[in-house]
This record gives C-alpha cells, sequence and structure tokens, in this order.
C-alpha cells in the first residue's frame, strides 16, 4: 500500500503548535495522519520519542478533540482530519477570545468609572483627600515639590508625638533645600513639652515659628499657589480638601499674613498690656466669654483646659476686685479692656 502525503509538507509542526499544542502532540498528530493505523510503538520509533510521551501526546489530542478512538483498529486511537478537528479547535479559541474581549471591554469599563468616581472627588475648588494616610502622602508631595516657601497654621495642643515626627522628616528635606517654613501655634503650646521639643528642631534648622492667643484653622499653604484646609474643621483626621483655585488660595495667605503679623515669635516673652496688665490670652479670654461663648467653648479656641479659663478668670477677676463674672464683666467694659 502506498505511503500517504503528509498534511504537513517537511515534519513542520510550527502551524500545530501556533493553535497551542506541544511539540510532542503535534509530532504525534501529525504522523498519525501520515501513517493511520499505527500503534503507539510505531509512532514512538518513528518520531524517536519515549511511549509515555506519545502517551502524553496522545491524551493531550484527545482532550482537544484531535484523536478519537479508531473503529478498525480497536485500542488505538485515530486522527481527526485537519478539515474537522482543527476547525473545531479554531472555533473553541475564537469563543475562547471572544470572552476574553469581553472580560477586557468590561475591566476598561471599570477602569473608566473608577477614573469617574475619582474626577467627581476633584470639584472646581480642589481635590478631597480623606483619611489621614491620603493626608500626609499630599503633605510629603507638598514638601518636595515646595519652590520658596511653606506656611503652616496648627491650632491645638494635642499634636500627637507622631504625627509632629512625620512632619519633621518631610520639613527636613524642605528646610535643606533652602525653603522658607513659617509655623503658626497657639500661645498655649508653650507649656507642651513635645509640641516645644518639635518647634526648637524647626528653629534650629532655619525655619520661623510663631504664637497668638487665638489663631486660624489648620491650614497649610506652599509657594502661596496651592493649600490644605481640613474638610471639618471640628475633626480634621476625617480629610482635607486641596485648594490650587487662585482666587481662594490668595484669601487664605492674607489670613495667614493677618495671623503671622500679631502673633510672637517662639522663644520671645508674651508682655503684658503696660495699660490694662493683661496678656494677650487674658485678653482675648474676656473678648471670647463677652461674646457669649462658654468655658468649654473659649477653651477650645485658646487651646486650654476648662480648668485654665477658670484660673485666668479667677487672676482677671482679683485683678478687677470683682465678686462674679458678671461684675467682671462690667467693670473690665468699664475701663476698656474688653
Amino acid at each position: 500500500m502506498p505511503k500517504r502525503n503528509r498534511v504537513f509538507t517537511g515534519g513542520n509542526t510550527t502551524m500545530l503548535e501556533s493553535l497551542g499544542l506541544s511539540g510532542a502532540a503535534a509530532a504525534v498528530y501529525q504522523a498519525m495522519l501520515d501513517r493511520p493505523g499505527a500503534g503507539v510503538a510505531a509512532l514512538a520509533t518513528n518520531l524517536s520519542l519515549t511511549a509515555g510521551q506519545v502517551h502524553a501526546g496522545l491524551e493531550e489530542l484527545a482532550a482537544l478533540l484531535l484523536v478519537r478512538a479508531s473503529s478498525q483498529h480497536p485500542g488505538q486511537m485515530r486522527a481527526v482530519s485537519p478539515e474537522v478537528g482543527l476547525a473545531d479547535m479554531l472555533a473553541h479559541q475564537e469563543a475562547e477570545l471572544a470572552a476574553r474581549q469581553a472580560q477586557l471591554a468590561a475591566s476598561r469599563v471599570a477602569v473608566n468609572q473608577l477614573v469617574a468616581d475619582r474626577a467627581e472627588s476633584r470639584t472646581s475648588h480642589g481635590e478631597r483627600l480623606l483619611g489621614m494616610d491620603a493626608i500626609q502622602a499630599r503633605l510629603e508631595e507638598l514638601a518636595r515639590g515646595a519652590r520658596a516657601e511653606c506656611l503652616g497654621v496648627h491650632p491645638g495642643t494635642r499634636h500627637r508625638p507622631e504625627d509632629l515626627a512625620a512632619a519633621q522628616g518631610a520639613n527636613a528635606g524642605a528646610l535643606a533645600r533652602g525653603i522658607v517654613i513659617r509655623s503658626l501655634y497657639q500661645d498655649a503650646v508653650r507649656n507642651v513639652p513635645h509640641t516645644v521639643a518639635h518647634a526648637s528642631w524647626v528653629l534650629d534648622h532655619g525655619g520661623e515659628i510663631r504664637t497668638a492667643p487665638v489663631i486660624p484653622q489648620r491650614l497649610v499653604i506652599v509657594d502661596r499657589a496651592q493649600a490644605l484646609v481640613p474638610i471639618d474643621p471640628a475633626d480634621t483626621r476625617k480629610g482635607a480638601l486641596h485648594v490650587t483655585e487662585p482666587g481662594l488660595v490668595g484669601a487664605l495667605c492674607e489670613l495667614f499674613d493677618l495671623a503671622w503679623a500679631t502673633a510672637v515669635p517662639l522663644g520671645a516673652t508674651r508682655t503684658q498690656d503696660t495699660t490694662t496688665g493683661l496678656s494677650g490670652t487674658e485678653r482675648e479670654l474676656l473678648r471670647l466669654l463677652g461674646s457669649g461663648l462658654t468655658d468649654d467653648t473659649a477653651g477650645q479656641r485658646l487651646g486650654v483646659s476648662s480648668r485654665t479659663v477658670n484660673r485666668l478668670m479667677a487672676s482677671i477677676m482679683e485683678r478687677l476686685d470683682a465678686s462674679s463674672r458678671f461684675e467682671a464683666g462690667i467693670k473690665a467694659a468699664r475701663r476698656d479692656w474688653l
């Protein structure tokens, strides 16, 4: 019986391998097309493969429906013609490709939605940064990108040591590059050792620190071109708004400059008013209480406790020779202390 012509001339199995077959499976398939009825031993000898390799190739071909049980030779396999077997295989791969394309399309929609969601967080006034990690990351970026000046307002006295350490790390590089750093704190921090230590570090490295009895809300301004302000001033750890709109940033810069001009450099002793004998904190306390604020609210504005408010008011009442706060208020107004 004459030998059949090879379907793939020259023993070329590259085309079959490109369809996903291994080299051994492609060779076995081609040999079975060339020599119908050849058993495992004959295929192994013809292809210089082991019987195990031929069996593995047959299992791979069976999984792809390229071989079937032979009716003519019981216990053996026959090759399915390329017109049928490879056509089915291509159809299967095309279906997989279509599914993959559908998956990519769904992924593209998801990515576009993510971008849209982030865009919604960017208002015409700035970008919302939610959580302390996002805020700290942006502060580090701003510090690295600063070209001339960093301004900061830090109200209250509850500055956590770890937050100050993080700020110190961000400021170190900026100060080394000659960036001007001006930080504004409340007078009350002069009695908080770890905040004073941080402020002293800033001063030692060329920064400027001033304090005042009452200062604006928390604020960071970089190069007078962008700023961070809290989303919720009552809880600054919730998030911040990164502002770049010139009008808003300009107004924030004016607010900082006004507060800075009336503040006193850290290290300088705050002198009492020669006319009234009041310190800046005492005068501000009288103004706040006179406006109707409670001790707690006034203390929060000054960065001091209610106990300190009571102590300061007791000292003021003693100097005014007043037996009650109401009487102290009347006498302070008569002396033009308010």
